[in-house]
């Protein structure tokens, strides 16, 4: 490979992390102007046209104010776990299937896995350092919570990877032409959408962020540049998530406006579940992941074998 080729790469994912920055500035934009409407009154309106420079203003704010730091905090781990988080969840993007300058190899789903598994450290870490009771505690339920969805959503991904025998995410395009894996698969499509609202900790399974229980849960010492990062982190997380759902059920990856549409869709689900539920009961969370879901993929996932096995 040319030298040329090589920094056509690294701009190339460069352009693709600002896309995913300019994106979450405005999915954050998207969801307070929603949640103002569902709640009958109005979200960011004063900054730019109908507040659109909102998310901008906020990001100054946020990575201008003083970095504050508990005394008896393990100060390295303290700093350096939000910047670790979100260097991770850009890495999952990497590995978007685009058919021009992009790393796109043949082991994509497993990278994704590993990229998601290795987040559940970074919470810990954040948890743990901060040297405080209530940060540990949260901590440790976003770990807890995010390991259990984690099996669904391997379990659930497995039954999609054995209907195309291949790890790697362009292939989903050319077996979903005809019929979307939606249609095939339409109750793990619905297991799935639940479990990647667990596994990025958001409403109904906002557990880690419990305000009457557990104040903010493990960013509650977190202040400026640290709580903006975990913030990003979250919010590329959700974005990463919706694409994935798309790329395994809803017609894999095609460069056109229709693509643009359905990722905005799901990631608007995220926003409407928000402003729709209630928050869902822990013990129930636990039992939805180890007792409903992972049975029932473990059983679609012999039974699409059953059916490639049939088929071969």
């Amino acid at each position: 490979m040319m030298l040329s080729e090589i920094y056509m790469i690294f701009i190339g994912l460069l352009i693709l992390i600002v896309g995913v920055l300019v994106g979450v500035a405005f999915l954050t934009l998207l969801e307070r102007k929603v949640l103002g409407y569902i709640q009958i009154r109005k979200g960011p309106n004063k900054l730019g046209i109908m507040g659109i420079l909102q998310p901008f203003s906020d990001a100054v704010k946020l990575f201008t104010k003083e970095q504050t730091y508990p005394k008896f905090s393990n100060y390295i781990m303290y700093y350096f776990s939000p910047v670790v988080g979100f260097i991770l969840s850009l890495f999952m993007w990497m590995v978007i299937p685009y058919y021009f300058n992009m790393v796109s190899f043949n082991l994509g789903v497993m990278f994704i896995l590993c990229c998601m598994s290795l987040g559940v450290y970074v919470v810990m870490v954040a948890g743990w350092s901060s040297n405080s009771n209530y940060s540990l505690l949260g901590g440790l339920r976003a770990v807890a919570q995010t390991i259990s969805y984690e099996v669904s959503l391997a379990m659930i991904l497995l039954s999609s990877v054995i209907m195309i025998m291949n790890y790697n995410l362009l292939m989903y395009n050319f077996y979903q032409e005809n019929i979307w894996f939606m249609f095939l698969m339409f109750p793990l499509s619905l297991c799935w959408i639940s479990s990647m609202l667990a596994e990025t900790n958001r409403t109904p399974f906002d557990f880690a962020e419990g305000e009457s229980e557990l104040v903010s849960g493990f960013n509650v010492e977190y202040s400026s540049g640290g709580f903006a990062l975990i913030f990003l982190a979250e919010y590329s997380s959700i974005l990463f998530m919706s694409l994935m759902f798309i790329l395994v059920y809803m017609g894999g990856f095609n460069l056109n406006m229709l693509f643009y549409l359905k990722l905005t869709f799901i990631s608007f689900l995220f926003i409407w579940v928000r402003g729709t539920l209630p928050r869902y009961r822990y013990d129930k969370l636990m039992y939805l992941a180890w007792k409903s879901y992972l049975p029932i993929s473990l059983n679609f996932l012999l039974f699409f074998l059953g059916v490639k096995i049939f088929l071969m």
